[in-house]
């Protein structure tokens, strides 16, 4: 196992692609606050919520950031074969928390989410800054994005994605929610990244509720008030607890993390395939930790052939003082222009 430098000095040119629920909003927040991440775009796909939805949420968290120069883009609103799935018990009716905040008075790009990417994409690689690509939904969109335009690869210098898991899922047993939405999609994405040269880690749920933020600081983020983005952060985390107990992670967020400080984030590059015929283990990502190669050589259904650095292990402490400092950082004076 490995843990990797820190992040550069320079910001990181970085897209997300969202199903904006509440671990995404907290994503949002980190990536359109923290100087060490230039966020370039956002794509949006169906997923916690509808795809509409996602759009609505994703907008209110970037003007609430003041963000509102980066595009949104809708995209893909069910799988590729299947039909859509939502997350309302986790995430509320709206998708976010039902926090009751007016809707955003700004507008979508008018470009498809995949068009939106090919086009970052094109640009970063003319700059030859490649971007980091986020995904922290189901795949949809990246896996459209790279098998109708392969030349996009070459303005991503990564993919760091939230989904799947090397033990056990939360959709159901086997799978994670972002993989099984869709797990043919999560396999392209993963076939289309080998061929491509694209390196690929895997933020998934062995490390996914490590960063869990204290009742103390949910509260000093709301305090801020303003319906800035330190409050929403902090009502996004009260809401989650009230929900799910005490514990209130960032989830989505920690992906995001993981481009800012690497270094607390342990990885194995290993084989994964991810499951697409089970009846009980669809969309389970299976992740090869065997260490014996001959166990590997004499699997009658051989190695798989992609590796990808999966996450084993996190400061998960790190990961939510990095989270809170940050919108504590940016406070209210980022808040809404309409409620000030």
């Amino acid at each position: 196992m490995t843990n990797a430098p820190a992040a550069p000095a320079l910001p990181v040119p970085v897209v997300l692609d969202v199903d904006t629920g509440v671990d995404d909003a907290c994503a949002l927040l980190l990536a359109a606050l923290h100087p060490a991440l230039d966020l370039r775009a956002v794509s949006c796909v169906g997923g916690n919520a509808p795809v509409d939805d996602v759009v609505r949420n994703t907008l209110l968290v970037l003007e609430t950031a003041g963000r509102t120069d980066v595009p949104v883009a809708r995209g893909a609103e069910r799988p590729l074969l299947e039909p859509a799935l939502h997350a309302r018990h986790v995430h509320g009716q709206d998708g976010m928390a039902d926090l009751g905040w007016d809707p955003p008075t700004t507008s979508a790009d008018p470009r498809h989410g995949v068009e939106l990417l090919r086009d970052v994409c094109r640009d970063a690689a003319a700059q030859g800054r490649p971007v980091t690509l986020v995904p922290l939904a189901p795949l949809t969109n990246v896996a459209l994005l790279l098998r109708t335009y392969p030349e996009a690869a070459a303005g991503i210098a990564e993919i760091v994605f939230m989904g799947g898991a090397a033990d056990v899922g939360n959709a159901t047993a086997s799978a994670e929610f972002n993989v099984f939405h869709d797990p043919e999609a999560a396999a392209v994405v993963l076939d289309a990244a080998a061929d491509l040269g694209i390196r690929v880690t895997m933020y998934g749920l062995d490390v996914f509720y490590a960063p869990v933020v204290a009742p103390a600081d949910s509260a000093r983020l709301v305090a801020v008030g303003g319906r800035g983005p330190a409050e929403l952060g902090g009502r996004l985390m009260d809401f989650q607890r009230a929900r799910l107990g005490d514990a209130s992670t960032i989830g989505d967020a920690g992906a995001v993390c993981a481009v800012i400080d690497r270094g607390a984030l342990t990885t194995q590059t290993l084989p994964l395939r991810v499951e697409l015929a089970g009846t009980w283990s669809r969309g389970r990502t299976i992740v090869d930790r065997r260490e014996w190669e001959g166990a590997r050589a004499h699997d009658p259904h051989g190695e798989a052939p992609v590796r990808v650095e999966v996450a084993l292990g996190v400061d998960g402490e790190r990961y939510a003082r990095l989270w809170v400092d940050t919108l504590l950082a940016a406070g209210g004076a980022a808040g809404r222009a309409g409620e000030r």
